[in-house]
């Protein structure tokens, strides 16, 4: 198995739409997100919507003047809530040239959430045809895991955060040494680089990795950077700051670091949200970053342009988002070319 960066060429996005049942606070804000990213993202690539009635879908992208062309598809399933990136489908390539989607367990990052509709997306939108014929379903049951949580080079090398992959609640019954054993077979990995510090306050699932670092090349880190001693995340952002300066390629080079800046706080009522520049969406030809209202938008922008002078980087207004406690790349999934 081998599997891809998230650079590399692209068939299509998914997203999962919300609707008035789903755990969202202010959702005509979220609505509005929701299609300032689908607006976004097809005008690079296709988008697949999962949705719990495409009619009541349709509808709200009417009310917000969007009227989707050609390149969107829409498949109705159930569903808990919308985050395509824990609950989608982990695309890789086999041996041989075969296209594979693996499905993990889903469970709601360890119990916390109901999850028992979203656990069966998958299955379910590949039953109803969201993808090409020569593509294999491949079910990792009881295994647990979030894409999220996993990010990679597409070259053999897995960056994760330890506290998530082995957390309770996920797969508690096994060791790290065997959780790392299951995900070089699942990903036909040659290493796994663990980050075993970092993390954002508000953050509700156990330091999922795409809010913190995110390969932006083979050897290039971007990362969530802190340095105001006073911010509550300064500690664990610098410990992890540390730690990833440690990191080599597989050739034994250090990596190009490019430090993101950590959004000024933003509160609902008096909780911290979970603001991160590194949430990210790479699609085809551009880089989808969250925005968070505010002039540091600008320079974690000018930054990501560093890791990726071939492409355009645009900035989406997600604030909305972090009501739930995610971002932009939390709520999208990308599968590549051909599947």
């Amino acid at each position: 198995m081998r599997l891809p960066a998230e650079w590399e060429q692209q068939g299509f996005v998914q997203l999962t739409w919300p609707h008035e049942d789903t755990a969202w606070y202010a959702l005509p804000q979220v609505l509005d997100c929701y299609v300032a990213v689908a607006k976004a993202i097809t005008k690079h690539e296709p988008l697949l919507i999962v949705c719990r009635d495409k009619a009541e879908c349709l509808s709200d992208m009417a009310a917000r003047n969007w009227y989707p062309g050609a390149n969107v598809r829409f498949i109705e399933s159930p569903l808990n809530d919308t985050w395509a990136r824990d609950h989608g489908a982990i695309s890789v390539w086999g041996d041989n040239g075969e296209k594979c989607i693996e499905d993990f367990v889903f469970n709601g990052w360890g119990l916390k959430f109901g999850a028992d509709l979203d656990n069966q997306i998958t299955r379910h939108i590949f039953q109803a045809g969201a993808f090409q014929a020569d593509v294999r379903y491949i079910d990792m049951r009881p295994f647990v895991l979030e894409g999220g949580s996993i990010d990679t080079d597409g070259a053999g090398t897995l960056m994760a955060t330890s506290e998530c992959l082995c957390s309770l609640n996920r797969n508690e019954y096994l060791s790290r040494e065997q959780i790392e054993e299951k995900l070089k077979k699942a990903f036909g990995l040659r290493r796994i680089l663990w980050l075993d510090h970092g993390g954002i306050a508000g953050d509700d699932t156990d330091s999922h990795v795409d809010i913190l670092a995110r390969f932006c090349s083979p050897d290039t880190i971007a990362y969530t950077a802190c340095d105001n001693p006073a911010d509550e995340n300064y500690a664990s952002l610098k410990a992890m700051e540390e730690q990833i300066h440690t990191f080599r390629t597989l050739d034994g080079q250090p990596y190009k670091l490019i430090p993101l800046p950590l959004p000024e706080p933003l509160y609902l009522d008096d909780y911290r949200l979970p603001a991160s520049y590194a949430n990210f969406l790479i699609v085809n030809g551009a880089v989808l970053m969250p925005g968070a209202g505010s002039p540091l938008d600008a320079k974690a922008a000018g930054q990501l342009q560093k890791a990726f002078p071939d492409r355009t980087v645009e900035i989406i207004d997600c604030r909305a988002l972090l009501s739930g406690h995610g971002g932009l790349h939390c709520i999208t999934m990308n599968y590549p070319l051909g599947w």
